[in-house]
């Protein structure tokens, strides 16, 4: 076993009875997932239907009101600061917006968590950081600032310094939707590399060709709830429910 992960059978994620409101507004409606190591799984379905909100409590930074969820077999508890803080270098997540600091150059905003959170030293960050650097293709942008770069260019640093922190679960919410079209492809090819070499990815996304090539397993999410699950092939050529089958005949 080249995986220096957990063992392939082991469960990275596992959701149980899982419901989050927002005051009034339930959004999620108790969801029941198991991602096991190495799982690359693809979540699809309109906006609102609660994909950002399930990533975001995987990883912490929402609280639910019901249900169970672990992470590498250690339940979230948000009243210990200290288990919540192993659980962050355990998940890492990629938003949107790429949430670099404009004030630090590319090589700072990768090696700032691994210093503060690990105490690393800074010739082990700075090693780290332009190992990842290389690894996203952007090994000459170490002294750069954020506001030099593209907008693609600026997500790869994003993926790079969330695997500064080493975690074994990468969270990817719609990394690509605020991208230009033709620089969509040079951050999916990354996260594409990352799904082959065994990362356990949960990545919520508008591109089904993506989802369709590199995903084990794909959720479709409607009004709070898994509402389809499958692999993607499966799935997408043989959509059982109604709503799957508008929620695809909406995206040609």
């Amino acid at each position: 076993m080249s995986n220096a992960n957990a063992t392939p059978s082991a469960t990275a994620v596992g959701i149980s009875g899982l419901r989050k409101s927002f005051g009034s507004n339930e959004v999620l409606k108790g969801i029941d997932l198991n991602v096991q190591s190495g799982e690359v799984i693809a979540i699809i379905g309109k906006s609102g239907s609660g994909k950002s909100t399930l990533l975001r409590c995987i990883n912490g930074l929402e609280m639910f009101q019901q249900g169970k969820l672990t992470v590498q077999g250690l339940p979230l508890v948000y009243t210990d600061p200290a288990a919540m803080r192993q659980l962050r270098q355990q998940v890492g997540m990629i938003f949107q917006s790429f949430n670099l600091f404009p004030h630090l150059t590319v090589g700072k905003n990768i090696q700032l968590a691994p210093g503060l959170v690990k105490q690393l030293s800074p010739a082990e960050t700075e090693a780290t950081a332009r190992r990842l650097l290389a690894r996203v293709g952007l090994a000459e942008k170490f002294d750069a600032f954020p506001d030099q770069l593209s907008g693609g260019q600026q997500q790869r640093v994003a993926i790079a310094r969330a695997l500064a922190m080493s975690p074994g679960i990468l969270l990817c919410d719609e990394i690509t939707s605020a991208l230009d079209p033709e620089l969509v492809g040079e951050v999916l090819a990354v996260v594409e590399s990352l799904a082959q070499e065994g990362m356990t990815l949960l990545m919520v996304t508008h591109e089904m060709n993506f989802a369709r090539k590199v995903s084990d397993r794909v959720i479709f999410m409607h009004q709070g709830r898994v509402h389809e699950e499958g692999a993607p092939d499966e799935l997408f050529a043989n959509p059982k429910t109604p709503e799957l089958q508008q929620f695809l005949s909406s995206l040609h």
